[in-house]
């Protein structure tokens, strides 16, 4: 199962990459062929597995986040968070590898009350600035029981796309489909001071499943 936004492009690459198989036919050259074409399979699988969006079993829980994102936990710590909340709050930041599912989902479910993009640099995802200085987006959703929940989706030094979903007013359900980073990123949490985190350092998280924190 592939997500949506790469339709347009695994579909360009398998016509692209039919063309060209065509045409190394015409090179007259068994080996060199072989070779060509076995690397450019490489490449259309590498499309394939990029935009894949496997389906995953959300246990719904106002009292749990949920990790947006696949990927590696790289950052706990304790914050001031300047956008939105003005305040200290619990960060947690989850490292995308070009390898890794790159469809966001919606950590808690509730109320979109903020969701903003911002333009910006392409610094590498783990630089202390780029949740300041890359291409971003910026959503708080309200839930009843967790209270308001900040997750940011930052462009990396290879992710030059962000797709978010999220609009203002609009009810949203925990573990669905909230977006898409193309190429590798990081995803921000940004939780209440109280919250008790329930993952470690340098741990691989799944989107839509491993419970990041707790009330």
């Amino acid at each position: 199962m592939f997500h949506k936004e790469g339709y347009t492009i695994i579909f360009i690459s398998l016509i692209g990459m039919s063309c060209l198989f065509l045409v190394l036919d015409f090179i007259g050259i068994p080996w060199l062929i072989k070779t060509l074409q076995i690397g450019l399979l490489i490449v259309f699988i590498l499309i394939l597995q990029f935009f894949r969006n496997p389906k995953r079993h959300t246990r719904l829980n106002d009292a749990q986040v949920i990790s947006p994102v696949d990927g590696k936990v790289v950052i706990i710590k304790e914050v001031e968070e300047p956008e939105y909340f003005n305040d200290k709050r619990l960060q947690v930041s989850v490292f995308m590898s070009p390898l890794n599912v790159h469809v966001t989902r919606y950590p808690v479910g509730g109320k979109v009350v903020f969701s903003k993009y911002h333009p910006g640099k392409y610094l590498v995802a783990w630089h202390p600035k780029s949740s300041e200085k890359n291409e971003r987006t910026t959503i708080v959703v309200e839930n009843p029981v967790f209270g308001k929940v900040l997750y940011r989706q930052i462009a990396g030094a290879v992710a030059r796309r962000i797709v978010n979903y999220a609009k203002t007013k609009q009810t949203v359900v925990q573990g669905t489909d909230a977006g898409f980073i193309k190429f590798g990123s990081r995803v921000d949490l940004f939780l209440p001071l109280d919250t008790k985190i329930d993952i470690k350092l340098n741990q691989k998280v799944r989107g839509g499943e491993t419970v990041i924190a707790k009330l």
